[in-house]
């Protein structure tokens, strides 16, 4: 049985996106844009950009994934706090949480480019990928659905590619937004839930490593 908060999140994104297909300037309102969020200061764009999306492949990639491990991290969330309702709120927040500081890594490292926009709910997919890859290293994750791979080694793999995809501007794909939310799936579960540190020390430091590497490159952006 789905969780009703997934559901809730799959319905909204669905409606949302469907509308932007066939109106354009709903699309633009409330895409990711950084000259709109920085001169007009039209902050709602960090969020609702995550309930756009290009297309109705697109749309189904992200709910696709989302759905597959959401009902995983709701779980785990409802058995460490009490209540199935505690687990969907801490579970909404982290979502959410994920999608805005996708957004926000954007927003830096493209602040200065305001013919770039993006929508898509990936920073907030990645975040509830990486918050069950944080749960549990070895989970087993499936590429293209059948070649099977340990969860710690993926999200390795993957805040790499992420990183050097931003470095080369790598594809039409925004790489620090995926990135921006996977750290969120990283580090949020680890501050609600000190514990999960203690129980997968090694596999952490080792995703931490492209995230150290990605903060020398915004050292180097700054000066």
């Amino acid at each position: 049985m789905i969780d009703p908060i997934t559901i809730a999140i799959l319905a909204i994104t669905a409606i949302f996106s469907y509308k932007g297909f066939g109106d354009y300037n709903f699309f633009d309102r409330f895409k990711f844009q950084p000259g709109p969020i920085i001169q007009h200061k039209q902050y709602d764009r960090l969020l609702t950009s995550g309930f756009l999306h290009v297309n109705t492949t697109h749309l189904l990639f992200n709910m696709l994934t989302l759905y597959f491990f959401a009902w995983y991290v709701i779980g785990f969330f409802s058995s460490h706090t009490g209540s199935v309702a505690n687990g969907q709120l801490v579970f909404a927040i982290v979502y959410l949480a994920a999608i805005i500081g996708g957004n926000l890594l954007s927003l830096f490292f493209q602040r200065n480019n305001y013919s770039y926009s993006a929508v898509g709910a990936s920073g907030g997919v990645s975040g509830i990928l990486f918050a069950s890859i944080v749960i549990d290293p070895n989970l087993e994750l499936y590429l293209f659905f059948f070649l099977p791979i340990k969860g710690w080694i993926f999200a390795i793999a993957y805040l790499g590619y992420s990183v050097y995809g931003m470095k080369k501007q790598l594809g039409n794909i925004g790489h620090e937004a995926h990135l921006g939310g996977s750290i969120i799936g990283l580090i949020a579960p680890i501050l609600i839930f000190p514990d999960i540190f203690e129980q997968n020390k090694i596999y952490i430091l080792g995703m931490l490593i492209p995230i150290a590497v990605l903060f020398v490159m915004a050292l180097k952006e700054k000066k």
